[in-house]
């Protein structure tokens, strides 16, 4: 649904890293296809439940996903989750994945996949901890649902699953969830917006993501995703002032707030272009 957690996967599929333009005119075609950025830090990190760094966090909603995510009223919605249901005593809750979810690498996203990423969020993030505190078992009933048992009810659950910050439970295929929590990930294979090129990273120079031809908005959240909006860009000059459309390489500031980015729409490249007419970034 639109609302917070679709403006922070705008905003964290590009805020904090608020961005930026496109390159000088007479470009050619594919280099006019990029979107240019520079976030508030370096990259260093590409695992967001290792590290609570924001521009890792922004990272993590570029190529990941959620199974919930909150609306304006802070109320959990379903993200990668179609539907749920909830026994009469409140302690177990069974969900079923959307149709057709795909992981970067081509493979379907799994109940098991899910699970994973969730027991290993938990072990990093407080929320998370205590939601697990109460959590008797999580089981797979098939490829498209789960099922999670609770010794004591947990009225918070699905805000824990659609907790929009550092730590956010991002959804990850299994090998790479049953990385120990307390090491960093060795690949970033999600089933987010946009695909990592890692062979481009450069840390401390670029990282590079290419726009995910499968991924599959939902519908109430559509109009809100990175592709089909144009960014608020804010660019400092020597003398500090804030301008947009003026360069192909904008800086952003991290504590910027998703609302007061989509609340300036209309910013767009310097070719004229919107943020969802193009194929790629580099951060």
């Amino acid at each position: 649904m639109p609302g917070i957690a679709a403006k922070f996967r705008l905003a964290g599929a590009l805020v904090a890293a608020a961005l930026l333009l496109g390159p000088a005119a007479g470009s050619a075609q594919t280099a006019a296809k990029t979107l240019r950025f520079i976030p508030q830090a370096d990259l260093r990190s590409i695992d967001p439940i290792w590290t609570t760094a924001y521009v890792t966090r922004n990272f993590g909603y570029l190529v990941f996903d959620t199974l919930f995510a909150l609306d304006k009223d802070f109320k959990p919605q379903p993200q990668m989750v179609d539907k749920w249901t909830v026994s009469d005593d409140k302690l177990t809750y069974k969900f079923t994945l959307r149709d057709g979810l795909k992981w970067h690498d081509g493979q379907p996203v799994r109940a098991a996949d899910c699970i994973a990423s969730i027991e290993r969020w938990a072990k990093r993030d407080q929320f998370g901890q205590k939601m697990m505190e109460a959590v008797g078992s999580m089981t797979a009933d098939g490829d498209k649902n789960f099922t999670v048992a609770l010794k004591a009810p947990f009225p918070l659950l699905l805000s824990a699953l659609g907790k929009l910050s550092s730590n956010v439970p991002f959804m990850m295929p299994e090998r790479i969830a049953k990385t120990d929590a307390f090491q960093q990930i060795p690949e970033a294979i999600g089933s987010g917006p946009f695909k990592f090129v890692k062979e481009e990273w450069v840390p401390g120079s670029k990282a590079v993501f290419v726009k995910n031809a499968d991924y599959v908005p939902r519908k109430e959240g559509r109009q809100n995703r990175p592709r089909r909006m144009a960014l608020h860009t804010r660019y400092r000059d020597r003398g500090g002032g804030a301008q947009c459309g003026r360069s192909g390489l904008v800086r952003a500031a991290a504590g910027r707030h998703p609302a007061g980015i989509l609340g300036q729409q209309g910013c767009h490249g310097r070719d004229g272009r919107s943020a969802r007419q193009y194929g790629r970034v580099a951060l």
